[in-house]
């Protein structure tokens, strides 16, 4: 706090001298919103403000009505505000009016283009390990929050935690994003709430009318999938598809494979080369033995996710390699549905050749995404402080919760959801969030230590993935998030150019016609790999691992 104070004076200070230097000089204003290097209108607050007060909410200050666009790098994404009972109450009660926008496509390369115009929204979420997250911040087109902050809401330094912005702090000294869903390793120790969501799921009455058929070893994995084809390859008059891995190539077949298979992230202290791991071999080649004997298709490494969704949707998949968080709403509509055992569960897939457990990636200080406000903004003060708002417990309590004696009432000291809202989350989780937007609606800034408090216990078919996957998560391994470079630089477009390829390679392992063939494919790519300057990115990734480690121990 004094460090902050003295922060505080200093710009006043400053503030004092700019303004007597720009008296001197005449027309020297222009309302135009182009990116500097500072925030637009350093010397003064808005008319007619007093100076925003270190101990309080600067938000209240001025709720006259302004809109802000605010980008969601997921192009899944499908909420609105101005429609559900919550945006309009926090609407009503900041002045703030959101505009979402979402990318049709690919996020990395849609807010790229953006940068390239010129004009960006107000606010920007984007995933934490985005390669356009580290460009907005070394392209200057984002602001420092902590320069906005002693600017405009001294109050944010309160509310952000200085372990979140000490995490996010760059070499200049500045923090340009803060990230939702971001946890200690000690959190998670003290509360065991890991939020791991990685799993391996399976329909349950099909694995229980098999008789729960191994699956952790490849012989077993096999003999279900060929025991899928002799006697389940339809449902509802439609083919089973016998298998999914979450996003394909990067994250289902890769890491989240090979998290499954409990690879480790280092060796004696040195990062370890995952991809070259022989359990990781040994399963890769696995699934290649499954496409041959015709057990998997090629559907998940080519459907839309739409067609994912609508697979889904109908209990069409037999196992996936999936974030139990995806089905939160999937699983209670199918427990409901004419088949009430048609819902998916946990159970241990693919393990390594000493039969280990999986080591799940937990969650981390990273976060899932960070949030940015952009230098295209006309309203810096407004979305700095609006995005304080949000970060408080008053704004997280109203963005999880709404409204006091409408959603949710005080109950023993204790908010909590009213009874019909919590009926409302097990039976029509879709119509809870468009009506009232409560819970995980607008997650973006979630800060899971505040709103874990007030969920209400998860209905079992959704408990059961979550407990299984909290049971297998490696919580000490969040550190190895995000060690692959990112941004601009040359080590960077090493490894896109490394990981383009590993996408289009992996494909031609799993059709490859035998395993001589799949040894061919994957030297070839391992000598490319090495051409591209793969050593780079080694040396990359033990600078970050050290770099985390030493911060983690501050």
């Amino acid at each position: 706090m004094k460090r902050n104070l003295i922060k505080l004076g200093m710009t006043i200070v400053l503030a004092v001298i700019l303004t007597l230097s720009m008296a001197a000089c005449t027309n020297s204003e222009n309302s135009e919103n182009t990116p500097t290097s500072q925030p637009t209108d350093s010397t003064q607050q808005p008319q007619g403000e007093s100076t925003p007060n270190p101990d309080e909410p600067a938000w209240q200050l001025d709720t006259s009505p302004v809109d802000l666009t605010w980008f969601v790098g997921a192009n899944w994404y499908a909420h609105t505000w101005g429609e559900s009972f919550t945006s309009k109450y926090i609407t009503e009660k900041t002045g703030v009016n959101v505009k979402f926008e979402v990318p049709s496509g690919e996020a990395n390369e849609h807010i790229t283009l953006m940068m390239t115009s010129g004009k960006l929204p107000d606010l920007i979420s984007m995933g934490s390990w985005e390669t356009a997250v580290k460009k907005l911040w070394e392209g200057d087109h984002v602001y420092a929050l902590n320069e906005l902050a002693e600017q405009y809401d001294p109050y944010f330094f309160k509310v952000a935690g200085d372990g979140t912005l000490k995490w996010y702090r760059q070499e200049n000294g500045n923090t340009y994003g803060v990230p939702n869903d971001s946890y200690s390793p000690n959190l998670m120790h003290e509360t065991g709430m890991t939020a791991a969501n990685q799993t391996f799921l399976l329909r349950k009455d099909l694995y229980e009318d098999m008789g729960r058929p191994d699956l952790s070893t490849p012989e077993g994995f096999l003999g279900a999938l060929q025991l899928l084809k002799d006697k389940y390859s339809e449902y509802k008059g439609q083919p089973i598809s016998p298998f999914l891995a979450q996003g394909n190539v990067p994250y289902g077949m890769t890491d989240y494979l090979q998290n499954l298979l409990a690879v480790p992230h280092e060796k004696d202290g040195k990062v370890y080369d995952r991809i070259t791991d022989p359990d990781y071999i040994t399963w890769l080649k696995t699934f290649r033995t499954a496409y041959e004997r015709g057990l998997i298709n090629v559907d998940f490494l080519v459907d839309s996710d739409t067609q994912v969704e609508e697979k889904t949707n109908n209990a069409r998949y037999f196992m996936m390699i999936r974030e139990w968080t995806g089905m939160t709403a999937v699983n209670p509509m199918l427990a409901a549905s004419e088949n009430p055992d048609s819902y998916y569960i946990a159970v241990d897939g693919p393990q390594n050749s000493n039969g280990d457990s999986a080591k799940l990636f937990p969650g981390n200080m990273d976060g899932w995404m960070v949030t940015m406000i952009s230098k295209s903004t006309k309203n810096p003060e407004r979305a700095i402080r609006f995005l304080t708002y949000l970060t408080s417990e008053e704004g997280q309590r109203d963005l999880f919760l709404g409204k006091e004696g409408e959603t949710w009432e005080m109950t023993n000291g204790k908010p909590q959801l009213k009874t019909e809202m919590v009926e409302l989350l097990e039976t029509d989780i879709e119509k809870m969030e468009k009506q009232y937007g409560i819970l995980d609606t607008y997650w973006m800034m979630r800060n899971p230590v505040i709103v874990n408090q007030w969920r209400p216990e998860k209905a079992p078919v959704i408990k059961q993935m979550e407990d299984f996957a909290n049971g297998q998560a490696d919580i000490d391994s969040g550190i190895y998030k995000g060690l692959d470079p990112l941004g601009d630089s040359d080590v960077a477009v090493t490894w896109s150019r490394i990981s383009q390829n590993w996408e289009e390679v992996l494909p031609e392992l799993i059709t490859a016609k035998d395993d001589a063939a799949f040894d061919k494919v994957f030297e070839n790519f391992l000598a490319r790999r090495e051409s591209y300057g793969f050593d780079k990115v080694m040396e990359y990734r033990q600078s970050e691992l050290d770099m985390r480690k030493a911060k983690m121990a501050e």
